[in-house]
Formats: C-alpha cells, sequence, structure tokens
C-alpha cells in the first residue's frame, strides 16, 4: 500500500485521493476535515456504494487498511459493510447476554485492558490489541462463547484456519494461552477449566520465512558484506534524509530502530570524553528485566553529526526522527520505506526512475544491527563488549558478579567500527 502524505495534504474540499495498494479505500476532503470512505459494489445489486471509515490524521494510513480489508471480507461473504458497520454499532442481543456470562470477549478484553496494555510498550500493546480485537471480530461466535465452554477442537480450528501465518497464529495462540492463565489466576475461571492453548499445535505453526517474489526465503540471518555496505554507503544520496540519517544510526551505533527514532533532547548529553546518548530502561526491549539498566552509546563519527544536526531542528513531536506530519517517524515506517526501495517490490513497478532501487538486495533493518555487530567481531572487539554495544543482558551468573558498565571499552570500539565503515564507503 502506498499513501501520499503530501498529497493528502493538498486535498482541496470536494477532491479525494485514492489509496493505491488498498483496494476501495479514499480520503476525501470537505471544508473542515478529511475521511477515510470504503467504496464498494454492493452485494447483490452491484452497486456503488461508500461508507465512512475514520477521521484522518487520527486514523493512520495502515489502521484504515486494516478496517478496509475486514470490510472487504465481509462483501466477499455478501455481507453489505454499510449494514455491517450499523449491527456492530447496536446493542445486539448477543452483547446483553454476554453482561451475564464471562465470554470469550470478556476475557480477552479484560486481558488487553489489564495486562497487555499495562504491562507492554506502546507499539508492542497496539499491535497485540490490533490482532485480539480482529480475532474478535473475524470470530463471532467464537467471542460469544462462554470462556469456560471452550473446547480442545475449538482451539485447534482455531488456529489450523491461521496456519498459513504461522508467525502470526503462534504469536495468537501465545497470547490467548496467557489470557487464559490470567483468567484462571484472577479467580474469573473455575480452577476446573482447561487451558489448552499452550498445547494445541506446539511445534507446528513454523515460518517458512518471508515471501519475496511469490518464493519463501526461508529462516535467513542476514549479514551484509564489507563491498554490500560500501555500496549502499555510496548510494545514500538517492534516499530521503528522514531514511539516510536512520540507515547510517543502525550501523554507527549498532542500537534497535526502536531505541533510535525515539531519540529526545534530553537523552543527549556531552560529557569529558564526548558526547554520549542515553536510552531509558523502558525504552528498551529490557525493560521488563528488574536488573537492566539505561543503555549508554557514545556518538561517534556521523553518528554523533546526525544528532548534533538534528538536535538543531527539533519539531513539534520533541523527538529528532519525526515525520513530514511532525510524528513520530517509526521502525514499521523505515521498514516499509527499505521495503519499497527494493526491486521486488511492487511499489518499484510504479515508479519510472531506476535511482529508486537498492543496490544492495534482500535485508531488512535489522540485518544492519547483526552487520555490525559481525564487523566488530571481525576487527577482534571481545564478545562481552559487543554484547554491552548491542544492550544485551550478560548471563544470570556474569550478571551478578560483574557490574563493570563498560563505557570506555563502547567508545573504543565504536569508534574502531566508525573507522572501518568509513574506510568501506570510499
Amino acid at each position: 500500500m502506498f499513501f501520499d502524505v503530501r498529497a493528502a495534504k493538498q486535498l482541496k474540499p470536494g477532491e479525494h485521493l485514492v489509496v493505491e495498494g488498498c483496494e476501495g479505500l479514499r480520503l476525501v476532503a470537505s471544508t473542515s476535515k478529511m475521511t477515510w470512505t470504503y467504496r464498494y459494489k454492493q452485494p447483490g445489486t452491484g452497486l456503488m456504494k461508500q461508507t465512512r471509515i475514520g477521521p484522518y490524521p487520527k486514523l493512520r494510513p495502515s489502521e484504515a487498511a486494516e478496517m478496509v480489508e475486514v470490510l472487504r471480507s465481509k462483501r466477499a461473504d455478501g455481507i453489505d459493510p454499510k449494514e455491517y458497520q450499523r449491527q456492530q454499532r447496536k446493542p445486539a442481543a448477543s452483547a446483553l447476554a454476554d453482561a451475564e456470562v464471562f465470554t470469550v470477549r470478556k476475557l480477552v478484553r479484560d486481558y488487553i485492558t489489564n495486562h497487555i496494555e499495562q504491562e507492554r510498550q506502546k507499539a508492542g500493546a497496539i499491535a497485540a490489541r490490533r490482532a485480539l480485537e480482529r480475532l474478535l471480530d473475524e470470530e463471532p461466535t467464537f467471542a460469544q462463547t462462554p470462556a469456560s465452554a471452550v473446547t480442545r477442537s475449538a482451539c485447534f480450528d482455531l488456529l489450523e484456519a491461521r496456519k498459513a501465518t504461522p508467525t502470526a497464529a503462534q504469536k495468537l495462540r501465545s497470547m490467548l494461552s496467557a489470557a487464559w492463565s490470567r483468567a484462571l489466576d484472577a479467580g474469573r475461571l473455575d480452577q476446573d477449566v482447561p487451558n489448552w492453548w499452550p498445547t494445541i499445535m506446539k511445534g507446528k505453526l513454523k515460518s517458512k520465512g518471508k515471501v519475496v517474489g511469490g518464493e519463501h526465503q526461508g529462516q535467513q540471518r542476514r549479514v551484509l558484506r564489507d563491498e554490500e555496505v560500501g555500496e549502499l554507503l555510496a548510494w545514500l544520496s538517492n534516499m530521503h534524509e528522514l531514511g539516510r540519517d536512520t540507515l547510517q544510526m543502525y550501523l554507527w551505533t549498532c542500537t534497535r530502530g526502536s531505541e533510535i527514532l525515539a531519540m529526545r533532547p534530553a537523552h543527549i548529553t556531552e560529557e569529558k570524553d564526548g558526547w554520549w546518548w542515553t536510552v531509558p530502561k523502558e525504552a528498551t526491549k529490557n525493560a521488563r528485566f528488574e536488573e537492566a539498566v539505561d543503555l549508554r552509546v557514545p556518538l561517534v563519527g556521523r553518528a554523533l553529526k546526525i544528532v548534533q544536526r538534528r538536535l538543531k531542528a527539533v519539531g513539534k513531536s520533541g523527538l529528532l526522527f519525526e515525520d513530514a506530519r511532525g510524528e513520530q517517524y517509526t521502525q514499521h515506517d523505515f521498514s516499509t520505506y527499505i521495503y519499497g526501495l527494493q526491486p521486488y517490490s511492487e511499489k518499484v513497478a510504479r515508479r519510472e526512475s531506476e535511482g529508486l532501487i537498492l543496490p544492495v538486495t534482500h535485508w531488512t533493518p535489522h540485518n544492519l544491527r547483526r552487520t555490525s555487530r559481525t564487523m566488530l567481531a571481525a576487527l577482534g572487539c571481545p564478545k562481552e563488549i559487543g554484547e554491552a554495544v548491542l544492550g544485551h543482558l550478560p548471563p544470570a551468573i556474569e550478571g551478578t558478579y560483574n557490574t563493570h558498565s563498560y563505557d570506555r571499552e563502547r567508545r573504543l570500539w565504536l569508534g574502531k567500527l566508525a573507522r572501518q565503515l568509513e574506510e568501506i564507503g570510499k
């Protein structure tokens, strides 16, 4: 799906924008607002109809596309999308029944409200909530079933229907298992009620790897060769500034995209030995571990230049990395951007300029972090220092007795990495 933010901003009242790659999705402008709509042929009559989805930009393009997918599937089943939306807003008899019985819907929503939204970081919580709410929407009979009456075969059928997307099915099974466990612990379910989820299809939901050009790529741990890194660095001028800076921050710091793109001025300090970026513990992947601490990242080479330049142009979001709308540029945004530059992307076929095709293919942003860590090892960086640079927690026993921060060593080895990258990029 391709959504042109600049074209959206230029819409005049009465005009609309068709979203490429998402059939039927439109952005319609009026004098006071812009609204997402779904345009479709009514089942049975074939007449063109349109139904409102939600306001823009409050409802993001990806969220609008997800809602269109649900409405499109209803239309394929012979259900009028507008009528379906109307029924969803009505206090149906099934909802009244739910008030008296602890249904699957209640169990799942309790888990979302009291665990996911409380314990997970914002991005992860949003993704998990969407997946569970989509399940409730797609499986209304299952959602209305008393949680205590869910059978093993019902669990199996639900996962079996989703085995074509094994990774998503596995995550769904894990969340449902946790939701049932929470309900049992809280006394919402009788202790004799079984939790089938941990054992259903265990070991059978394995991904074959992402699909590229219609083919599974297998489980790859891609590391870019030095010459590939050099090609990529030489091609940087073809990328927009936000993408270019993000890519270099991955290589020069070895950090995660979610950490880079949540950077704020308060996280940057100039100290006796140079500039530092301190990633708060709660913004790292280790936030859930009590023994975890803030991640200290020395800023050297291009990483320092990028941060210093961006500190002078912080926008309304308060973040160093924000998009044209003044909102956070997310890890998903960057991953989508990189995929759109790959030769096998559908977007490439719609472009005329050959300059917008990456010279190095079949890689993802996370492969950049893996590449830099591999380069550190090749330079002779000791394992414990390399893992500290990545922000990985040491093994339990080692972590108990070794509390050294490795600040000096981090600066030393990231400095060597920066010089190596500059040499490769010549």
